[in-house]
């Protein structure tokens, strides 16, 4: 795909983010379905059809989270979360974003992350650049983990045996802080805008990073991430090359 063709495509994304996210600044959010570690929002589902009417004007196969037939294996597609921290948006955390990933053969080539609560948009195209409200941003240069700061999080499927808590422990502790913010497409804009140095996450869903790991390519940045699994899920490593001894 040509860069013509990618910026068109960014601006498709834009628009249909910047439409969600005006929506949700003024929402006020009911609980669909509570579970586990989880909770469905009748947000989430308002963000996605404004999100899919604006992006099938593309022509475009779309991923979201909030479908209920799920297509991991399409070679060409939008992989979308509607609204990346439900839990924080209903309880008026305000950390949470709308994200918009486009990846071809399970490789990024672009994607947007918007804080409509800070109204910052982060976008970016794989090889061409990345940008905070049309302003370029770039991974940090920090090399020794001593002094990076790695973002990371617990998904509502996390395993919390003392096991799975000690190997968390041994992965993040070299590092001078660790940042667990409830929204892993805000995560990975912030270490692709130079914030954080690094993210990691065992078991995340497709949607939640995929257009955090194109802004992270788009930066200067690289991650490494396991194959996703039937159920969506991924593990992954990302940060600004200095940062990915971990094998994902």
């Amino acid at each position: 795909m040509d860069t013509l063709s990618k910026k068109k495509l960014l601006s498709v994304a834009e628009e249909a983010i910047q439409t969600a996210g005006t929506l949700l600044q003024y929402y006020k959010a009911k609980v669909i379905k509570s579970f586990g570690k989880d909770i469905k929002i009748d947000a989430d589902k308002d963000a996605h059809e404004i999100i899919s009417k604006i992006l099938r004007k593309t022509g475009i196969w779309i991923l979201s989270e909030e479908d209920d037939a799920h297509d991991f294996n399409k070679d060409f597609q939008w992989i979308i979360d509607p609204l990346d921290g439900s839990l924080n948006f209903f309880r008026r955390i305000p950390i949470c974003a709308v994200s918009i990933g486009l990846f071809e053969n399970r490789e990024p080539l672009l994607g947007v992350v918007y804080d409509f609560n800070r109204e910052e948009m982060f976008s970016g195209i794989v090889g061409e650049g990345a940008w905070l409200n049309g302003k370029d941003i770039f991974v940090s240069k920090i090399r020794e983990k001593r002094e990076a700061i790695i973002m990371t999080g617990f998904p509502s499927y996390t395993d919390y045996s003392r096991d799975a808590l000690e190997k968390y422990i041994s992965l993040v502790q070299s590092f001078k802080k660790v940042r667990l913010i409830g929204s892993a497409a805000l995560s990975l804009a912030y270490v692709a805008s130079g914030r954080a140095d690094a993210y990691c996450e065992k078991d995340i869903k497709i949607w939640d990073v995929a257009a955090g790991l194109a802004l992270i390519k788009a930066a200067g940045g690289d991650y490494k991430a396991t194959k996703t699994d039937k159920e969506g899920r991924c593990t992954v490593f990302a940060g600004n090359k200095y940062h990915l001894t971990e094998q994902a």
